[in-house]
């Protein structure tokens, strides 16, 4: 056995032990603690709400165990169990040219993983959110999403695809710098073009029609020093009862969102408290050191998949017997979570701080008290856990323990007193 797939089969299985093992202490943790409201949430969280809270927590942690397995499951089935191959092999009968073969290969095995874990993805919205009263996707909308998401897929990634792997052939021993200068470019495009004309194509986006709250939140876009395309309103509640806001796009396509469920959920100075926060986002950097880390990223795995590609041992040792640019990619995109996932607490922990950033800004220009109050409402209708374990948290949350959280907007509001 060839020692690098000696080392992508013990990091595998490591990484997959400590997925496991964490999911479980979450689980047991939000299960030892369900009959208790904590003291700080005492008169603001029901017991009933509480107990919902933790039962759903732990249904997707059981529904987590299995995406833990299939997850291990596909990553061996499509290296080292030929799965890459077979459908390699497939393809061959089409007579393609090389770079319209790559592409086709990419896009089936992608497909076909999707597939794999569609089982899951349908009982995760059908079962359990169902379930817990949080579901209201139909039927047929979950098959339009389902469709709409395919043809994207192809309209967007697909010329995106072959322009890198035509790169990877034709560019020579430079090609992933190219590569990452299109990548680049494909992604501000996205981000540019998403809020504007992707989104509304899963969703309708309406201007915020209350004009008490309309002036409320430009009041606040002003001091604040923002200019976007506006507050908008998403329909979330077609798909879901979860209440939610969000900052999205670059430049002139700059848009705040919130779901209709939590317009319907929070007061007035709730939801200026929590546009506040959303704001803090974007003024203090954080959308845009996002961005550009991610792009730092994709140049650095850019640059590994070239020294990879240009490495047989690379193929022999992941089951691929044929060297080839599409090959690279797809054993490149299977294998790397593999690698990178021992790194998912330094990103948790870097969001969480700008979390807490982001909450004293909105202390600073609004009422860290109202903010305080929303996330109250929104942990406790969205049955969010109020008391995770500290490991699987301090390993995967983006967002701080609600304990933590509350406790420091609470300090902040007193400090304005």
């Amino acid at each position: 056995m060839h020692w690098f797939t000696l080392l992508f089969v013990l990091l595998l299985m490591l990484s997959t032990l400590l997925r496991s093992w964490l999911n479980q202490r979450q689980i047991a943790a939000v299960a030892r603690h369900r009959e208790k409201v904590p003291d700080a949430f005492a008169g603001q969280v029901d017991l009933d709400s509480h107990r919902k809270a933790a039962d759903y927590t732990v249904a997707l942690g059981g529904l987590n165990r299995w995406d833990i397995l299939l997850d291990a499951l596909v990553a061996l089935a499509f290296t080292l169990g030929g799965g890459i191959q077979a459908i390699d092999h497939l393809w061959q009968a089409a007579t393609l040219s090389p770079v319209w073969h790559g592409t086709v290969v990419v896009l089936s095995t992608l497909l076909a993983m999707s597939a794999i874990g569609l089982p899951l993805s349908i009982y995760r919205t059908f079962g359990i959110e169902a379930h817990f009263g949080f579901n209201r996707m139909t039927a047929g909308l979950f098959i339009a999403d389902l469709l709409k998401g395919l043809l994207l897929m192809l309209l967007l990634g697909g010329p995106l695809l072959y322009v890198i792997l035509y790169l990877m052939q034709r560019a020579g021993s430079l090609w992933w710098l190219y590569a990452w200068g299109v990548w680049t470019a494909f992604t501000l495009f996205i981000t540019w073009a998403w809020p504007t004309f992707i989104a509304p194509l899963f969703n309708k986006f309406t201007p915020l029609g209350d004009e008490a709250l309309k002036q409320r939140t430009e009041s606040l876009l002003q001091r604040c020093g923002f200019a976007s395309q506006g507050v908008f309103v998403m329909d979330g509640s077609r798909r879901s009862v979860h209440g939610n806001a969000y900052f999205t796009g670059v430049g002139r396509n700059k848009r705040i969102v919130f779901f209709d469920t939590l317009i319907e959920r929070l007061h007035g100075a709730e939801i200026e408290a929590v546009l506040a926060h959303e704001l803090g986002h974007f003024r203090l950097h954080h959308v845009r050191s996002r961005l550009i880390l991610s792009l730092l990223f994709g140049l650095g795995g850019l640059a590994l998949l070239g020294l990879l590609a240009a490495w047989p041992p690379f193929y022999q040792a992941l089951g691929i017997g044929q060297p080839s640019a599409h090959a690279a990619l797809l054993l490149f995109m299977l294998v790397l979570p593999t690698f990178t996932f021992f790194l998912t607490p330094l990103g948790a922990w870097w969001s969480r701080k700008h979390e807490f950033e982001a909450d004293e800004f909105a202390a600073e220009f609004s009422d860290a008290g109202k903010l305080a109050e929303a996330l109250v409402k929104l942990y406790r209708d969205n049955a969010t856990t109020l008391t995770p374990d500290t490991l699987h948290s301090t390993f995967y949350d983006s967002h701080p323990p609600a304990l933590i959280r509350i406790a420091r907007l609470q300090q902040l509001a007193a400090q304005r007193i």
